[in-house]
């Protein structure tokens, strides 16, 4: 559960989830609160969102827009139960324990890592 770099690769090869992108205004939103701001939100949206035994609006409780953590979210498989089911063998019905919310936390943390690390290479070419 811990290798991300397979776990994003293998992510990377679904249509679905290598459609998600962060836009200027969360690559601005990231600058401006700085990354340990963003992984306290993480941890906080997933504690609230996911942590729970069971989620009566699961595979709704994400939305597709409006912080940098929710696009990691869906593009991580990391937005629901289901997803992290399907894509990280985390059971669906059971109150997750510290190590499964570091790990999903780490993983959006990674994929936002290398969507800034890619927007910033992107930037470097155009100069």
């Amino acid at each position: 559960m811990n290798n991300y770099s397979d776990i994003l690769g293998k992510l990377s090869k679904s249509k679905f989830r290598k459609s998600f992108h962060l836009k200027e205004k969360d690559i601005e939103y990231i600058q401006n609160k700085g990354m340990a701001t963003i992984r306290k939100h993480a941890y906080d949206f997933i504690e609230k969102r996911l942590a729970s035994d069971f989620i009566p609006n699961d595979g709704k409780q994400t939305p597709m827009r409006g912080h940098p953590v929710f696009i990691a979210e869906h593009a991580t498989a990391t937005c629901c139960r289901s997803c992290l089911y399907k894509w990280h063998h985390i059971p669906k019905y059971k109150k997750l324990n510290r190590d499964e919310i570091d790990y999903i936390v780490n993983v959006i943390m990674m994929w936002i890592s290398n969507e800034l690390s890619t927007k910033n290479n992107k930037n470097m070419n155009i100069l």
